[in-house]
């Protein structure tokens, strides 16, 4: 499954992208994310693998990232890693006229092995489009604030 989307931010790229990076800033945009702890590598650099921590009420989950690309201010790629599925994801930031940059993003799920998940994912594909978009709404209008 794969899904992509956009949006515009009135704010420079560089600013964009510095907020992108810092791992301080997840809990502003993105629901239930609690800690991000490095487990080898750079911080922020290729290579570097951390586990992610959400929680939604009585739901827990544990991502492994791990930085693949790091060319912000133009572009980051990740593989995240769930024991039920991993994907990856492609974030570009494009300059545009007048201080605003277009953030997009690309997400491809390479593996789901539990079979609600996967159900989902073929009968209701938005069911994970959906929280993707909800978060770059957020992180714009974390960013817009700033």
């Amino acid at each position: 499954m794969k899904f992509s989307g956009s949006i515009d931010i009135n704010q420079s790229q560089e600013k964009v992208a510095d907020f992108f990076a810092d791992p301080a800033y997840l809990k502003e945009y993105q629901e239930g994310f609690e800690k991000k702890e490095l487990l080898e590598g750079e911080a922020g650099k290729e290579g570097a693998v951390s586990k992610m921590y959400y929680k939604n009420g009585n739901h827990e989950m544990v991502l492994t990232e791990t930085i693949t690309k790091n060319d912000l201010p133009h572009s980051f790629e990740a593989f995240y890693h769930h024991k039920h599925m991993d994907n990856t994801m492609k974030c570009t930031f494009t300059k545009l006229r007048d201080g605003q940059t277009r953030y997009a993003t690309e997400v491809v799920y390479t593996r789901i092995d539990w079979v609600m998940p996967r159900l989902i994912s073929i009968l209701f594909p938005g069911m994970y489009k959906k929280p993707a978009r909800r978060w770059m709404e957020n992180f714009k209008s974390f960013v817009e604030k700033q």
